[in-house]
C-alpha cells in the first residue's frame, strides 16, 4: 500500500491552529494586547471598528521589534518569552506559546509596523492569510502597531457564526477590562466606530477599578489584603448590599493574569455565607500573587484556567482573608455578649475634656406661689450657666408664673342645653327592611358562574370546562401574556407609561449604559421615559404600568444581562428579546396567592393570546384532561 500520512502545509496547519486561539475578535484584542504588555508599554491604544469584525488595530509604545524578529514573529512557535521547558513553571510573560501571531495572520489582513528606540527606521509588514505581500522600511515611532482587518475572510462559515455587534463588542470590553485591570500602571485607551469609550491614565488598583466601573463603585468596595508563605491576596470586594443577580463584576488575577476558577468562586461565596439574600452574587476583584512554581498555566490556549499545587490551603486561606475584611470594616456582624453598646463614647466625645457639670438652683422659687404674691416667678438653670434674662422676670413683668385657677370650668352637660329630648319624632322616622326580596340574577345563573377556577399550591390553575378541565401554570401564562403585551407596544404601538413623582437616579458602567442607549426606543416603546443619559447613570422618569418602581432596578439588570448574553441583528429580533426578558422578569412567580377574579383574568388573558399553548421560552402552559381520562384513572 502507499503511504497516506504527510505533513500538513503551514498555511493549513495555521488555520487548524486559529480555530483554537482565535474564536472571535475579542480573542484577537486579548492576545495582541498581551504582548504589548510583556513589551513594556506604558501606553496602549486599541481602536476597533465594528466589534472588531473589520478592524482591530493595538499601538503601544513598547520596546519594538529588530528586522529579523519582525519577520520570525509570524512563524509558529516562534516566541521570544521562553527558552527551555523548564520555563513554563518560571512564567513572568502573558504569551509563551508563539502560536497567536501566526493563527491571526492566517485568517486575516494583518500589517505590522515596528521600531526599536535605537534604530532610525522602523519595519512594515502586510500578511493576507499566512502569505507575505510586503515587507519595507518605513519612518516610525518608537513602539508596535498591529492592524488586524476583515477577520474570518478565508473562513467564511466562522465568520457567519459571529453573533451581533453589541455581543461582540461585549466580548472584546470584556478582555480589555481584564487586561487594563491587571496593569494599573499603563494607560488604555478604548476607540470604538470613532468615538472614544475608555481612557483610563496610569493609577493604583482602587483607582482603575473606579475608572472602568462608575465613580459610585468605590462605596462597594471592602479592601482585602492577606500575607502568607503559599499566596498573597489583595484586591476588593463588593458589599453584600451591592450584590446583583448576574455574575457580572467577578475577577480572580493570578500572577496578573485573568482566571477563571469555580473553585475559587465557591470560596468567596463561602465567606459571604449568611450575608447574602437569596439567588444574588457579590462582586469581587482579587489579585493573587503565588510563586510560578506552584502553577501549570499550560492547559488550554485561552490561559483563563490554572492548575494550583494546593488548591484547598488555597480555598481556606482566600475565605478567611474576605471574612477578616467584611467583619474588620463592620460589614458582617459582630457577636460580643460581654459588650454593653450603651457605654459606648460617641466619636465626638472621644478628645473632649471631662468635668464635673455645673448646677445651679434658684432657692426664692415657690411653685405653689399665687399671681398675688409679689416673689419672683420660676427660674433655674442646670448644666450650664444661667442667662441674665432668665433671672430678671418677675412679678411685675409680661410674664408671670402659671396659677392654679379656682373657675370651676363649664361642665359636659352644658353642650346639650336647648336640646328637644321629646322621642315623639323618632317614633314616627321609618326604616328600609333589611330583608332582600328581589335578586338582580337567578339562582340557576349565579350556581353557574360560581366557582370558575381554583389554585392548587399557589401554582397552578384548574379551570372546568366541557369535556374536563384545564390546568394552567400560572408563571408560564403569565409570561405568555406579558410576552404578547409588550411586542405588541414595541412593533405596533406604544405602550402607557406612568409618571414618578420621584424620578430615579440608575447607576450603570459605560457598557451596560452603551446596551440602554441602543434599545433605548424600543424601551421607551414599552413604557419607560428617560429624562437624562450621562456617563455613569441614566434618570428614569416614567415607567410602563405593570412595574413597579421597586422592581425597575432589577429589572434593567436582567435585562441588561439577556441582552450581553445574546443580542441578534434584526431589530424585530432585538424587540423580542427585550419583550421576553422583561416577561420572565415581571411574570407572577409561584407561591403567589391568587384571588378568584385575578385567576379568571389570567385564564381570559391567556386564551386571548395568539399562543396560548407554549411560553415565550417553548414550555407548555396548560394541560387539559377529559372526563375520559379521569375516568380511566378511577377504572371506571
Amino acid at each position: 500500500m502507499s503511504s497516506i500520512i504527510q505533513l500538513l502545509p503551514d498555511h493549513v496547519a495555521n488555520q487548524i491552529a486559529a480555530g483554537e486561539v482565535v474564536q472571535r475578535p475579542a480573542s484577537v484584542v486579548k492576545e495582541l494586547m498581551e504582548n504589548s504588555v510583556d513589551a513594556g508599554s506604558t501606553e496602549i491604544k486599541l481602536v476597533v471598528k465594528d466589534a472588531g469584525k473589520t478592524l482591530i488595530q493595538v499601538i503601544d509604545n513598547g520596546k519594538g521589534m529588530s528586522v529579523t524578529d519582525a519577520r520570525l514573529c509570524f512563524e509558529r512557535h516562534a516566541t521570544s518569552k521562553i527558552r527551555h521547558a523548564e520555563d513554563l513553571f518560571a512564567l513572568g510573560t502573558k504569551g509563551f506559546r508563539g502560536e497567536a501571531l501566526a493563527s491571526i495572520a492566517a485568517i486575516a489582513h494583518v500589517e505590522m509596523k515596528t521600531k526599536q528606540d535605537q534604530d532610525e527606521l522602523g519595519t512594515h509588514i502586510v500578511i493576507e492569510g499566512s502569505k507575505f505581500v510586503s515587507q519595507d522600511v518605513a519612518v516610525l515611532p518608537k513602539g508596535t502597531s498591529f492592524s488586524v482587518k476583515n477577520l474570518f475572510f478565508n473562513i467564511p462559515a466562522r465568520r457567519n457564526f459571529l453573533k451581533s455587534d453589541t455581543v461582540e463588542f461585549r466580548h472584546v470590553v470584556d478582555e480589555f477590562e481584564r487586561v487594563a485591570m491587571a496593569h494599573a500602571n499603563i494607560h488604555f485607551v478604548l476607540i470604538h466606530n470613532g468615538s472614544e469609550m475608555f481612557n483610563l491614565p496610569a493609577s493604583n488598583t482602587r483607582q482603575r477599578i473606579v475608572n472602568i466601573f462608575g465613580g459610585r463603585t468605590n462605596e462597594k468596595l471592602v479592601p482585602v489584603n492577606e500575607t502568607t508563605e503559599i499566596v498573597s491576596i489583595n484586591g476588593f470586594v463588593c458589599k453584600p448590599e451591592f450584590a446583583k443577580k448576574n455574575r457580572g463584576e467577578q475577577f480572580f488575577f493570578v500572577n496578573d493574569r485573568f482566571i477563571k476558577s469555580a473553585y475559587l468562586h465557591h470560596a468567596v461565596m463561602a465567606a459571604y455565607e449568611g450575608l447574602l439574600k437569596d439567588g444574588t452574587q457579590p462582586g469581587y476583584y482579587l489579585y493573587l500573587d503565588v510563586p510560578p512554581n506552584t502553577i501549570d498555566i499550560n492547559i488550554h490556549p485561552t490561559k483563563t484556567e490554572i492548575k494550583f499545587d494546593d488548591e484547598h490551603a488555597l480555598y481556606a486561606i482566600l475565605r478567611s482573608a474576605i471574612k477578616h475584611s467584611l467583619g474588620q470594616f463592620n460589614v458582617a456582624p459582630v457577636l460580643d455578649f460581654d459588650r454593653d453598646a450603651t457605654l459606648d463614647t460617641p466619636y465626638d466625645y472621644e478628645k473632649k475634656d471631662v468635668g464635673m457639670p455645673t448646677i445651679q438652683v434658684d432657692s426664692t422659687f415657690n411653685p405653689f406661689a399665687d399671681d398675688s404674691d409679689d416673689k419672683p416667678a420660676q427660674s433655674f438653670s442646670g448644666g450650664g450657666s444661667r442667662s441674665s434674662s432668665s433671672s430678671s422676670f418677675s412679678s411685675s413683668s409680661s410674664y408671670s408664673s402659671p396659677s392654679f385657677k379656682k373657675d370651676k370650668m363649664p361642665s359636659w352637660e352644658s353642650l346639650y342645653n336647648g336640646l328637644n329630648t321629646s322621642t315623639d319624632e323618632i317614633a314616627e322616622i321609618s326604616f328600609e327592611s333589611e330583608e332582600v326580596t328581589g335578586s338582580l340574577f337567578n339562582d340557576e345563573e349565579v350556581e353557574q358562574t360560581a366557582h370558575k377556577t381554583y389554585q392548587i399550591h399557589k401554582k397552578y390553575i384548574v379551570s372546568p370546562i366541557k369535556s374536563g378541565m384545564v390546568i394552567i401554570d400560572q408563571k408560564r401564562a403569565h409570561q405568555r401574556v406579558l410576552y404578547e403585551q409588550f411586542l405588541a407596544n414595541i412593533t405596533v404601538q406604544h405602550g402607557s407609561s406612568q409618571q414618578l413623582l420621584f424620578p430615579l437616579t440608575l447607576h450603570f458602567n459605560k457598557s451596560e449604559l452603551g446596551i440602554i442607549k441602543e434599545m433605548k426606543e424600543s424601551l421607551q416603546n414599552t413604557g419607560f421615559v428617560f429624562d437624562e443619559f450621562s456617563d455613569d447613570h441614566i434618570v428614569v422618569s416614567g415607567l410602563p404600568v405593570n412595574v413597579a418602581e421597586s422592581e425597575v432596578s432589577i429589572l434593567l439588570e436582567e435585562l441588561l444581562n439577556d441582552l450581553e448574553q445574546e443580542v441578534p441583528d434584526t431589530s424585530f429580533s432585538q424587540s423580542d428579546s427585550i419583550a421576553k426578558s422583561m416577561s420572565r422578569s415581571l411574570a407572577v412567580k409561584t407561591g403567589v396567592a391568587l384571588t378568584e377574579k385575578e385567576q379568571e383574568t389570567m385564564v381570559n388573558a391567556l386564551f386571548a393570546c395568539k399562543e396560548p399553548g407554549v411560553s415565550p421560552f417553548n414550555k407548555p402552559t396548560f394541560i387539559t384532561l377529559s372526563v375520559e381520562d379521569l375516568d380511566k384513572r378511577f377504572a371506571l
